[in-house]
């Protein structure tokens, strides 16, 4: 790999890699807290359509090499070396340098395990519009083929973790569902752990009273689990609204007919999160337009 090969590979992967996630960004632009010393507020920024940082608390900026340079303290030399070891997907011409495995190899080891407080986690929240429910959930740092990474975990019953940020979707250990158990008669499921924090979100409004709750974490999953919904007096579906909800759909309706299918409170959108995201922003629209009469 030469300069021009590395400089092409998209920052933001790059600094991925290194553990770093923007507290901010946007189509244009992304920011970060400072990678080369410790700051409460971002004050690094990759222009996008460039792929070029600037540091604005030093006043300095460049390219991929130039941000390794500083980063390794290393000569240009060193810095292809470090380059070449990567398995960059940017470089192998893939779309989008995003993870999505059901389970990540068994190479990988849980570093850390603590409360959810990194300002990039907390922003990916706010933008998913849970960011009110983070007692379901915990920030895990992790280290994968000698790389470390961090994300939000939602812990599945086999000790196993959903893990999310901007650019990873993966589960730590194995792939299970997640049960939430408050000693009801009534059971709510949902395909995922973002519809589940949006339902809490909502639960007021919708005038919903607590219940059992079970989060599928795969779609796939519904099959180890029909057989023991038909203990529940009632239980509420919030499948997606694709072929693999319809699915899950059926496959419950065969097992029980105790069955209340509750898309229809979001039946224009993809899922209970993309309502939840909608609906929130045309709140804060209406808000910023009263506010400006």
């Amino acid at each position: 790999m030469n300069c021009r090969q590395f400089n092409s590979i998209s920052l933001e992967e790059v600094l991925l890699s290194l553990g770093h996630l923007p507290t901010k960004q946007n189509e244009k632009e992304a920011w970060y807290l400072n990678p080369f010393a410790s700051e409460s507020q971002a004050s690094f920024k990759i222009n996008k359509s460039l792929n070029y940082w600037y540091l604005f608390s030093e006043g300095i900026g460049g390219n991929n090499t130039d941000f390794m340079r500083k980063y390794l303290n290393a000569s240009v030399s060193e810095v292809l070396v470090w380059a070449e070891n990567h398995n960059f997907s940017s470089f192998q011409k893939q779309n989008v340098p995003y993870q999505k495995f059901e389970n990540l190899p068994k190479n990988y080891e849980i570093i850390e395990i603590k409360n959810v407080q990194h300002p990039a986690l907390l922003e990916y929240l706010r933008e998913r519009k849970v960011q009110n429910q983070t007692e379901f959930l915990k920030q895990i740092h992790y280290q994968n083929n000698n790389k470390n990474y961090f994300g939000i975990g939602f812990k599945n019953d086999s000790g196993g973790y959903e893990i999310r940020n901007k650019y990873s979707k993966i589960c730590l250990g194995k792939k299970d569902v997640s049960t939430i158990k408050n000693g009801s008669d009534s059971l709510r499921v949902f395909e995922g752990f973002f519809d589940f924090l949006s339902f809490k979100t909502l639960e007021n409004e919708l005038e919903k009273q607590p219940s059992d709750y079970l989060i599928l974490n795969s779609v796939s999953m519904i099959q180890n689990v029909k057989n023991s919904l038909g203990k529940y007096e009632k239980v509420e579906l919030y499948c997606d609204n694709d072929e693999a909800g319809n699915r899950a759909v059926e496959i419950i309706c065969n097992e029980t007919k105790k069955i209340e299918d509750c898309r229809v409170l979001y039946s224009d959108f993809k899922d209970l999160n993309e309502y939840l995201s909608k609906k929130t922003e045309e709140v804060q629209k209406q808000y910023k337009s009263a506010f400006k009469r």
